[in-house]
């Protein structure tokens, strides 16, 4: 009895660790506390609860490490590929313009546009101070199965105002649509990047454009962790009641676009960590919980990247009759060993 009410005062932060816990009845001479019948089995849950936690931390820990590695690689923003013209359209091209030069002088022919592709091209919006480098084994597993149009923007770690940045975005996707000939692109957005994507959808008229939008540990309703960061003006749009929340939290009626928001339950980025499910009744919502990983992992794990290749291969809810909103009412769900 000694051993169990010195370990009163720590059932809150028990109950806090363990939400599922049930309510109990009292103790003789002790009053009536809440999921005492269970302290029993709670080493053992809070033991498997640590290993859970400690693997997840190593995850992280070795991720950021390989990231800070690769981030410089990331810093100058991507090529874009240049159409060239065969060698024999080419001579093709100059043995014409030659014949125009002995008659009137005439524009030369625009080139035909490129035939739009089977998948639509996939454009990758990294996080907060980070850069395209956070995708390199998304877009090599995305690449290796059959999405060969993959495109990452990179907004400066200096930008203050999400709506700029989606600006950027929109200017971006144009430029990809023109250039690859496709009417429409899928995004997948990091974090932060999740939320540019989300503001250039619902406020900017982006989804004539974005079929679909994959979000991976976005703050959709805003996240309160990190108090001190306030400092950054783009940090607090990022928070809850915000007006940038405000604003996606408006009506949407009519949006095409069909997103898909995936959050993790070991997000330490995300509080509460539930703010990454995306809840709106105007959108076509999937919401898929990830166990056993955190917020730098999201982008990164295998198990992650097959989820976002089956969201980015099943078709728009414009295209397909038999697709149905989901709000996020019955989640699915990933588990990371």
């Amino acid at each position: 009895m000694k051993v169990t009410t010195a370990a009163l005062p720590l059932l809150p932060l028990f109950q806090r660790l363990l939400p599922g816990l049930p309510g109990l009845p009292g103790l003789p001479g002790l009053p009536s506390i809440p999921g005492l019948p269970d302290l029993a089995g709670l080493p053992g849950r809070l033991t498997g609860l640590s290993l859970t936690l400690l693997k997840a931390s190593a995850l992280e820990a070795a991720i950021l490490a390989g990231h800070l590695l690769l981030y410089p690689s990331g810093i100058i923003q991507e090529r874009r590929p240049v159409q060239a013209l065969r060698p024999t359209d080419d001579q093709d091209a100059r043995d014409n313009r030659d014949a125009r030069d002995d008659r009137d002088p005439q524009p030369a022919p625009p080139l035909p546009r490129l035939p739009a592709p089977v998948s639509p091209p996939v454009v990758l919006l990294h996080g907060f101070i980070d850069n395209r480098s956070v995708f390199l084994l998304l877009r090599r597993s995305l690449a290796q199965h059959g999405r060969h149009e993959i495109e990452s923007l990179n907004y400066s770690p200096l930008t203050c105002d999400i709506r700029t940045a989606a600006e950027l975005l929109g200017r971006h996707v144009e430029e990809i649509c023109e250039r690859t000939g496709s009417e429409r692109v899928d995004v997948v957005g990091h974090s932060l990047g999740g939320l540019i994507a989300r503001y250039y959808v619902q406020r900017l008229g982006g989804d004539l454009r974005v079929r679909t939008l994959v979000t991976l540990g976005t703050p959709h309703a805003g996240t309160k962790v990190v108090p001190l960061a306030n400092a950054h003006p783009i940090v607090r749009q990022m928070r809850p009641g915000s007006a940038v929340i405000e604003e996606l939290s408006r009506p949407a009626p009519g949006c095409r676009t069909r997103f898909v928001s995936f959050w993790s339950d070991l997000d330490r980025v995300m509080d509460p960590l539930e703010t990454a499910c995306l809840d709106h009744p105007d959108l076509s919502v999937q919401n898929v919980r990830v166990s056993g990983i955190g917020h730098l992992a999201l982008p990164v794990h295998p198990t992650v990247a097959t989820g976002i290749r089956q969201a980015l291969d099943t078709a728009g809810p414009e295209t397909d009759e038999e697709t149905s909103t989901d709000t996020g009412k019955h989640p699915g769900g990933l588990t990371v060993a």
